[in-house]
């Protein structure tokens, strides 16, 4: 761990939070993440050992505790770590606002952006009354990322990496960099369908609703 010995609590308080994906693991925290492997999910290049090192540490300096739920183990954030929320999304928005339209390629993660619609997702505005089965294609993400399924049912959300066999509802067509532009805010559903960089079949009607269904990211206010 870095020590920048100094007494300081802006030092201290970045020993812990300025190491290497720390305020990451505890943004999956306070996205609702609990267990090892949804951290995981929202992390896909973090190493399973450096993610459990972490864990280990903000266990150690009070931030979270480990719960046994049966066989496996729980992460809950204590009141030390609930109170890094505003700390955490002031960060987000002030990388929204100043540097949020500077993407690079190798920034771009189509694993983390469906994980993140799945989780943000306003699952109450979906139809009540039947399920929503949207396959997302994304033709331009390695060939083990190019299919993903979002699953919607009597108030449950679920993200699928096989197809689940049910009806589609809406087929969304795009490249990761456009998807990732309308979830961030940087760009909108019309601007890239003009652009024939994004395709969406469906029904006129929930072709319409599909992106009050999703929404964008919480940092896509940020913008402008």
């Amino acid at each position: 761990m870095t020590n920048y010995g100094q007494f300081c609590t802006v030092a201290r308080g970045s020993e812990i939070l300025g190491e290497r994906w720390t305020p990451l693991v505890v943004r999956e925290l306070l996205c609702g993440s609990t267990h090892f492997n949804e951290i995981r999910r929202g992390l896909p290049r973090m190493s399973a050992t450096l993610l459990a090192q972490r864990l280990k540490k903000l266990e150690e300096v009070g931030v979270l505790r480990r719960v046994q739920e049966g066989s496996r183990q729980e992460y809950v954030l204590t009141p030390a770590g609930e109170e890094l929320r505003p700390i955490i999304l002031a960060i987000g928005h002030w990388g929204a606002r100043w540097i949020g339209s500077r993407l690079q390629a190798n920034q771009l993660d189509a694993g983390f952006l469906m994980w993140d619609i799945r989780r943000f997702a306003h699952i109450d505005e979906f139809p009540s009354d039947r399920k929503v089965v949207i396959h997302f294609f994304l033709n331009d993400a390695r060939q083990r990322e190019r299919h993903w399924w979002l699953v919607v049912a009597n108030g449950e959300i679920d993200l699928c990496r096989e197809d689940p066999g049910h009806e589609l509802t809406l087929v969304v067509e795009a490249s990761v960099a456009s998807l990732t532009e309308i979830w961030t805010g940087d760009s909108d559903p019309d601007a890239e369908q003009q652009a024939r960089r994004l395709l969406v079949r469906g029904s006129k009607r929930d072709c319409r609703d599909l992106w009050q269904w999703l929404g964008r990211s919480v940092f896509a206010s940020s913008k402008g």
